[in-house]
């Protein structure tokens, strides 16, 4: 029997054991350690991928359906929702377990050895401000794990488990405050670490702070969108009643990797029928239209996904968009990034001071900042988080795979068994 850490993310998946005294990541698409989170169901081999797999599939044209963000799901009415196939309907319940026995069916492969027991990674907050619908989060996502074969199930806040990452490294004690920004959630932990506390039994004492908000790099994508992709489909655009704007909810659905697939629907489509007739711009509502139509919601999404990423390393990128009857390249600067997500940041920021208020510590208690999750390479979440701890020095974790090896650590200390 073997336990194992799983850190289930909103954009990436990776799953950590512990072997030999030392801590690793199990390769789970091909050798790489880090596997997307999206299943695609392919309608012409009437077979499921998950993972970069599911990626390929879906931009080669396969027939199918591609979902991604499928943990935003949890905390929401959504998870006890079903959506259709070609065949039947599936609840998302069953797209998250569909997606999980992979992952652990991969894993197993990649040891040779049955996991049995996990520690799952959560968010701090599944849901802002609701403390009954975050437990009902995590209970859902303990059932699933079990019906897809887990026996023993516990849960650690993934900025705890990059933490006890991070700890492996230091060489005296630190107050540090951990900065986990993954693609759905930011989370942080004040935590005091040190070679003499990693043995200790009871790490309770060593947390001074736990907080979180709903806030990650898919927003930071839908943002992004709304303000440079859709306005090229007639988003804000006006309709002939005078004083009129075309409704947001159309826009804002297909901005949203998590509801991408809802307008895939034969009521959405009435509904773009009836405001291309309504609108005064209605060459912009065709191409809303064709994007629907040829269901190239997600590839517009990664497009914008792709111009954020590089705009991390440049001033401007360029965002490409085929509509299937030619291509629109718009150039995207970072100012355009920074004055879309200018909100998001802020809020990110806040919630770095409610952490330390929380701890009951002042910015200049602290001594290190470890960054971890991929939406730390955005330069103006990198830039909100320091300037609330201006004296603390920055340290680059491993952006995708240090809450996973925390995990591994925690199950290690929990369970015992490797």
């Amino acid at each position: 029997m073997t336990a194992c850490g799983l850190d289930f993310g909103t954009s990436n998946t990776t799953l950590g054991v512990q072997g030999d005294g030392a801590f690793r990541l199990l390769p789970l698409d091909g050798g790489r350690t880090t596997l997307p989170s999206a299943v695609f169901f392919d309608f012409e081999a009437d077979a499921v991928t998950v993972g970069q797999g599911a990626i390929d599939a879906y931009v080669s044209g396969v027939e199918g359906r591609l979902m991604r963000s499928i943990k935003s799901m949890l905390g929401t009415d959504l998870i006890d929702a079903d959506t259709a196939l070609r065949k039947g309907r599936i609840s998302f319940r069953a797209v998250i377990a569909t997606f999980l026995e992979q992952v652990k069916r991969r894993a197993e492969e990649a040891l040779g050895s049955e996991l049995t027991d996990v520690v799952l990674g959560r968010p701090v907050h599944f849901v802002d401000g609701d403390p009954a619908g975050d437990a009902a989060a995590e209970e859902t996502l303990g059932e699933i794990a079990r019906s897809v074969g887990f026996r023993s199930i516990s849960f650690q806040y993934e900025p705890i488990a990059a933490a006890l990452d991070y700890e492996q490294q230091v060489t005296g004690e630190e107050l540090a405050l951990i900065a986990d920004i993954g693609g759905g959630t930011s989370d942080f932990s004040v935590v005091r670490i040190g070679p003499d506390r990693r043995g200790k039994a009871d790490r309770s004492g060593d947390i001074l702070a736990n907080d979180g908000i709903r806030v990650g790099g898919t927003d930071f994508d839908r943002d992004l969108s709304l303000a440079t992709a859709m306005p090229l489909l007639g988003h804000g655009s006006a309709m002939k009643r005078q004083g009129l704007l075309a409704p947001k909810h159309l826009f804002l659905d297909l901005a949203t990797w998590s509801k991408i697939n809802f307008l895939y629907t034969a009521k959405a489509m009435a509904d773009l029928e009836r405001l291309h007739r309504d609108s005064a711009a209605p060459d912009r509502i065709e191409r809303l239209i064709g994007v629907v139509e040829h269901r190239l919601g997600h590839a517009l999404a990664m497009a914008v996904e792709r111009t954020k990423i590089a705009l991390s390393d440049g001033p401007e990128a360029g965002l490409r968009l085929d509509w299937g009857d030619g291509d629109l390249t718009r150039p995207v600067s970072v100012a355009d990034l920074n004055g879309a997500t200018a909100v998001l940041a802020g809020r990110i920021g806040g919630r770095v001071r409610a952490s330390l208020a929380e701890a009951g510590t002042d910015a200049s208690a602290i001594d290190a900042v470890f960054l971890t999750g991929g939406s730390t390479l955005l330069p103006q979440v990198r830039a909100a988080i320091l300037a609330e701890v201006p004296d603390a020095r920055a340290v680059e974790g491993n952006i995708f795979g240090s809450v996973g090896t925390g995990l591994a650590i925690e199950a290690g200390r929990r369970y015992g068994r490797v």
